[in-house]
């Protein structure tokens, strides 16, 4: 499946139906007197959050949708039938702003959370409306209104609780191998990953918490540079951040202060978030290597330092401990 997380598409609600020119006709009605009705209202169309949905790879290929036109009044007083809504499902994470004016309409996050983005327009008023002293018998009825049309920008931002980050070939996609049932391609060479991957990793408890293996942060990311302009978005939900560090590289303590930087670069409180800090590949490393990484990270962070190793599951367990004390004591972090 193609992971597509940026669509643009252009919605219109329906028109609404015409209302009419009509007399009543019964035999024993004189001066019957108008009764032209109203149009029904357009249709309008509605963005409906789906949870089995994971991409908005649907808009590549469908950009325009359109509800429902509203039907014409009809005689006797009687209204247009209303156009049916237009019912647009999205992932679950999607949010949804006003291509021309940047303005967010709406934020689905929950399964079956709805959010209009295209009125229908009114009906037209039949002739029994314009009934008057001075016109007993009007012959003019109102065209419904169109409906709302609008370009709209869709953003989907992953709901992941916990985001694995790091520089490429941390062992970013290793990790989430290895904590969950996710299956992510592994190669030993840097942005395998193009996509970030999602794995649900259960708690001591039973219930699961979603990790996401977020790809392809460099240096230059926050600005447009690699990959990582494209998925930090999805960082901004998560709850707290896991900073894979590769314990065998030239300068880790350097790899470190990349993704800090770009965190910051990018904004959004990304850099005050609480992080787990889990230098790799400690079976690959010296033990010199090891403290001496561990003795400078400690200058420059507060945060938990753990040495592990995705291959070999070293000290995965403590690891995940201490996330889940994390997440449980940060319950109102957004």
């Amino acid at each position: 499946m193609q992971f597509i997380d940026l669509a643009e598409i252009e919605v219109e609600g329906g028109k609404g139906g015409d209302g009419i020119v009509a007399f009543r006709r019964e035999k024993y009605v004189p001066a019957g007197g108008p009764s032209g009705g109203n149009g029904g209202w357009g249709g309008s169309v509605i963005l409906v959050a789906a949870e089995r949905l994971q991409t908005l790879l649907d808009f590549k290929y469908a950009r325009y949708f359109q509800a429902e036109n509203g039907k014409r009044g009809g005689p006797s007083n009687r209204t247009g039938a209303t156009g049916s809504d237009r019912l647009i499902e999205v992932p679950c994470g999607t949010e949804v702003y006003d291509a021309d004016t940047e303005e967010l309409i709406g934020d689905l996050i929950g399964d079956g959370q709805t959010c209009c983005v295209a009125k229908g327009g009114k009906g037209g008023l039949g002739n029994k409306h314009f009934l008057s002293n001075r016109n007993r018998a009007p012959e003019h009825a109102l065209p419904g209104l169109p409906g709302e049309k609008r370009r709209l920008r869709l953003e989907l931002k992953l709901l992941a609780e916990v985001g694995i980050i790091g520089l490429p070939n941390a062992g970013k996609s290793t990790l989430i191998a290895a904590l969950s049932s996710a299956r992510p391609k592994i190669a030993n060479y840097p942005f395998t990953t193009l996509v970030p991957n999602l794995g649900v990793v259960r708690k001591p408890t039973g219930d699961g918490t979603v990790f996401a293996d977020i790809p392809g942060l460099i240096a230059g990311a926050s600005a447009g540079v690699g990959l990582g302009h494209d998925f930090l978005r999805h960082i901004e939900r998560t709850r707290l951040l896991l900073h894979l560090i590769d314990l065998t590289d030239v300068d880790p303590i350097a790899n470190y202060k990349t993704i800090q930087q770009e965190l910051s670069a990018y904004g959004r409180g990304l850099d005050k978030r609480p992080q787990i800090l889990a230098l790799n590949k400690v079976d690959a490393a010296s033990e010199e290597m090891k403290v001496a990484a561990i003795a400078q990270l400690k200058e420059l962070t507060a945060a938990p330092i753990f040495c592990i190793s995705a291959v070999a599951r070293i000290e995965l367990e403590p690891l995940l401990q201490t996330v889940w004390n994390i997440l449980e004591a940060n319950t109102s972090l957004s």
